[in-house]
This record gives structure tokens, C-alpha cells and sequence, in this order.
């Protein structure tokens, strides 16, 4: 093992000055990058209120959502090459700074558009400050314990940042009007001041990394971005209801992003400065954790939305408490960071993350086990005020398995986060960076229209069988609509959580048979050539 090596300008300062300095940069770098997590979530309760408020139709309420995943997944990767060539401090605070004011446009909205491409910039925002945060971690902390607590940290807030948007979307969402503002516009307005303020004081504790010398590969950055586009459009209409996968938009964006993508690699086989260098891709311990961070945020974010109707629409919840049963998240993925943040300095990340994936596999098991009684005479006494699941007990059907998934989530960022970055060269760090967050994005769009896929083939069977037998027995058409949703939902999520237990089963399998670097090795610095990385 080598020994640790302070950042230089660190090296001078005392001990216990040094140790204040590293602390502030990364709350600023947590602050950051728990609010591009949570703006994913935050905004979903208080879509009915925007929609009351704007006048948004029904069916364009989900671009709300959609719009900021768009942005955000098709522009990860320019944000990190971006980072790469122009230093990432200034690129995390350019992200921040355009975060901010999307935030506050968003905020004080009058309609529709207005409200949309505010999203959009939000979305341009995280793809900047998000790759970079990541990246500033190897800049600014010494490899070794400080670097792996940095990790936890930062994986934490990367997990928990979801539950942490629910539970903070609902109650704003629920507060009287303040200077004259609906609660739904302080979602937006709440990233301003946190926003500005990280920007402002990223100088004073975060190291700038080293401009490297080369050009914007511009065809890159244009079809590579657009194949993103249309890989995370797709996904997402195909997860919709009302579309799927046999919809002409979803098949034409699926197949303009494949080819706009293989057009990519072309270009970055024949550029002579790559957008994605292919070499990112070389190291098998490298490749596997980007693999592995796409099957598990699939499994995880299609369970948070399931689970989260299942918690509103079956048993019952206001959506402010339906966020407040997902706190045990926050806890327990913190938990689980702390643990393995320990333990990855003793442990080899194999085995931390493999345990680690076989928790979470094993929790989703758990919620596929979910269950209402389905008999007519069970169905016919579903009213808005008597939901089918009101008997299902939370804290022994639903909180064991959300502790055990979010110790399981802990346990896998960390290890796998330090090795998706681990040994990258210098000039790579961003981009790896943001090929990890890509991956975690496209992964999470992907898990959900599969998963909703498996959801909706469930369920809608056994709705059609549920309705005509509810309606022989004296329900009128509503009723029996109503009873026959709650009915059939419960099938269909429960065979979702189970597919997904399957996705991460997958990822399982490959950490224990192609994750083989050592935890020495996580303590050294410097590019892979000199120290075998597996």
C-alpha cells in the first residue's frame, strides 16, 4: 500500500484546519448533490395543485417530471467531458449557479411553457454540478479512509435523496401560501438560496482540478446526446400507461437513440479527443460497476414507485404521510453507507457490495408478498374511505423490507462508486463520473418501463375479471372500477417487485464473478498501470 497523499493545497495547513476544510467541501458537495436527487422526486405530490393552478392538462403533467429526467440523463455525459477540459470546480459552480435561477423561474411561473423550460434548464444544471461533485471528491479528499467517508457521504445523499423528496415535496406542498405564494412553488423556490449559497463558497473550500488540454469533440457531444435523449424518452413512454412499448413515438425514439448512438461510437473511435474515450470502458472492475449501477437503480426506482401507490392508493395514505413512511429509507441507506465506508478500507468491495445486493434482492422478495384479500365480497366494501388495504400492517409488511433494502442500497453505492472512479487517469475523472450518473439514469428509466410493463400485463387481466364480476353483483360502473383498480394493482406491483428482485440478482451475479479489485488498492492514487486493478 502506498502511503496517503494530501492534495498540495492542503498539505500546508495544520491538522485541525485541514480537517474543517474537508468538512465544509463536502457539505457543500452533499448539499449539491442531494438537491439534483431530490428535485427528481419533489415536485411528483404537488403535481395535481401545479396542474389546478396553470391550467396544465392531465396528460402533459408528466413532462413536469419527465422533462428534468430528459435534460438531466442526455446532458451527463457533455457535463463531465465538460469538467474534464474546463476544471470542475468552475463547471460545478456554472451547474449550480444555472440550478438556481432554472429554480427560481420555475418558482414564480405563470404557465405552462414557462414552467416546463424551467425544467429543462434544471435538468441542464444537475448535468453539470452532478459529474463534477462526484469528481471533485478525488480532487479534493486523499485517497484512503477520507475519500471512502467522502463516498458514503456522497452515496448517501445520492439514495436517500428520493425519499428525502417525497417526504419535503408533501409538506411544502401542504403549506398555506407564503408571500403570497402557493406551497408547490416553494419546491422550486427552496434550491435558490442552497444553490447560490454552495456556488459562493465552493472557491473557498474546494480544489480546482487541471484544465487538460484538448477540443470539445462537438459531434460527440451532439449525437451522443441525443442518443441519450431518445434511450431515456423511450424508456419513460414506454413505462406510461397510456403509451407502452408498442407506441410508434416509443419505437421511433428507441430506435433514433440506438442509431444515434452507435453514430456516436463511431466518432469516438476515429476523434483524436473523444467525448467517451473508449478506455474509460477497459477496465473489467471499472465496467462492471457501471453495469451493476444500472440494474440496481432500476429495481430501486421503479420500488419507490410502486411502493409509494401501493402506500397511497391501497392502503390509504395522505401523501404527506405516504413521504413520511418512506423516512426509514434515509436512515437506513445512511446506515449502510457509514457501514460500508468502514468496512471498505478492511473489506474487498466484492463482498460488501455483493451482500449488499443480495439484501436489497431479498427485501424486494419481501414486497412482492404484499396482500389484500381479492374475494367479491372483500372488493364490494372498497370505498374511497375504506381502502381494501386499510388492514395492512406497515410496520411488519412494509418497514422491515424498506430498512433492509436501504442497508443493502448503502452497501452498494459506496464500494461501487469508488470503483467506477478508482485509477481513472486524471483527464478522464469527469467523464467517468458522469458515465456512473448516465448509467444510474438510464438504468432508472429503463427498470421503470420494464417493470411497468410487467406491472400493467398483471393487473389488467385481472381488472377486466374483477369489474364484470362486481358489476354482476350490484356495483355500479365506478364503484366497480375503483374496488377492481385496487384489486388488480396489488398483482400487478407485487409481480413488479419481483421481476426487480430478479434485476438485482443479475448485478449480484456479476460483482461476485467480475469485481475483483482488492481494498489496498482503493487506498492509492494516480491512473491504472502501475497498480492492477483486475
Amino acid at each position: 500500500m502506498t502511503d496517503v497523499q494530501v492534495p498540495e493545497s492542503h498539505a500546508s495547513e495544520p491538522l485541525e484546519e485541514r480537517k474543517l476544510h474537508l468538512g465544509w467541501a463536502l457539505v457543500l458537495i452533499s448539499m449539491a448533490q442531494l438537491m439534483v436527487v431530490l428535485d427528481a422526486s419533489i415536485a411528483n405530490i404537488a403535481l395535481p395543485f401545479i396542474g389546478d393552478d396553470l391550467n396544465i392538462a392531465q396528460a402533459n403533467l408528466t413532462w413536469i417530471v419527465t422533462g428534468y429526467a430528459l435534460a438531466f440523463g442526455g446532458l451527463l455525459l457533455l457535463g463531465g467531458r465538460l469538467g474534464d477540459l474546463y476544471g470542475r470546480r468552475r463547471i460545478f459552480m456554472t451547474g449550480l449557479i444555472i440550478f438556481a435561477v432554472a429554480s427560481f423561474i420555475g418558482g414564480l411561473a405563470q404557465n405552462e411553457a414557462m414552467l416546463l423550460a424551467s425544467r429543462g434548464l434544471q435538468g441542464l444544471g444537475a448535468a453539470l454540478a452532478s459529474p463534477a461533485a462526484l469528481a471533485l471528491i478525488t480532487t479534493t479528499f486523499p485517497a484512503g479512509p477520507a475519500r471512502n467517508r467522502a463516498f458514503a457521504v456522497y452515496a448517501a445523499m445520492s439514495g436517500a435523496g428520493a425519499a428525502v423528496g417525497l417526504i419535503l415535496g408533501g409538506w411544502l406542498t401542504g403549506l398555506d401560501p407564503i408571500l403570497g405564494l402557493e406551497g408547490w412553488r416553494w419546491t422550486f423556490l427552496i434550491n435558490v438560496p442552497i444553490g447560490l449559497i454552495a456556488a459562493f463558497l465552493a472557491p473557498r473550500f474546494l480544489n480546482e482540478s487541471e484544465s487538460h488540454p484538448g477540443w470539445l469533440d462537438v459531434p460527440g457531444a451532439i449525437t451522443g446526446t441525443l442518443g441519450l435523449l431518445g434511450l431515456v424518452y423511450g424508456f419513460s413512454r414506454a413505462g406510461e400507461e397510456a403509451h407502452g412499448w408498442g407506441d410508434t413515438w416509443t419505437i421511433a425514439s428507441l430506435a433514433a437513440g440506438v442509431v444515434l448512438l452507435a453514430v456516436f461510437g463511431f466518432i469516438e473511435s476515429r476523434v483524436k479527443h473523444p467525448l467517451l474515450p473508449v478506455r474509460v470502458f477497459a477496465n473489467r472492475t471499472r465496467a462492471t460497476s457501471f453495469l451493476v449501477m444500472a440494474l440496481v437503480p432500476a429495481a430501486m426506482f421503479a420500488m419507490f414507485y410502486f411502493l409509494s401507490l401501493f402506500i397511497q392508493l391501497v392502503v390509504g395514505y395522505s401523501p404527506l404521510r405516504t413521504g413520511f413512511a418512506f423516512l426509514p429509507f434515509s436512515v437506513g441507506i445512511v446506515i449502510g453507507a457509514g457501514l460500508s465506508s468502514n468496512l471498505v478500507n478492511r473489506v474487498n468491495p466484492r463482498y460488501i457490495a455483493g451482500i449488499g445486493t443480495l439484501m436489497a434482492a431479498a427485501a424486494l422478495v419481501g414486497f412482492s408478498l404484499l396482500d389484500v384479500p381479492t374475494s367479491t365480497e372483500a372488493l364490494m366494501a372498497v370505498t374511497a374511505d375504506n381502502p381494501l388495504g386499510g388492514d395492512v400492517n406497515y410496520w411488519a409488511s412494509i418497514f422491515p423490507y424498506i430498512m433492509l433494502m436501504s442497508v443493502g442500497m448503502g452497501m452498494v453505492f459506496v464500494p461501487l462508486t469508488l470503483t467506477a472512479v478508482h485509477h481513472l487517469r486524471a483527464e478522464d475523472s469527469g467523464i467517468g463520473s458522469g458515465v456512473l450518473n448516465t448509467m444510474q439514469q438510464v438504468g432508472g428509466a429503463l427498470g421503470l418501463a420494464i417493470l411497468g410493463t410487467v406491472s400493467l400485463h398483471y393487473a389488467e387481466g385481472t381488472k377486466t375479471d374483477l369489474f364484470g364480476e362486481l358489476v354482476a353483483n350490484g356495483l355500479t360502473p365506478e364503484q366497480a372500477g375503483r374496488a377492481a383498480f385496487v384489486g388488480s394493482f396489488t398483482e400487478g406491483a407485487t409481480a413488479a417487485f419481483l421481476v426487480g428482485a430478479v434485476l438485482i440478482a443479475l448485478g449480484s451475479a456479476a460483482i461476485w464473478a467480475f469485481l475483483n479489485v482488492k481494498h489496498e488498492e482503493l487506498a492509492t492514487d494516480g491512473p491504472e498501470g502501475g497498480v492492477h486493478v483486475g
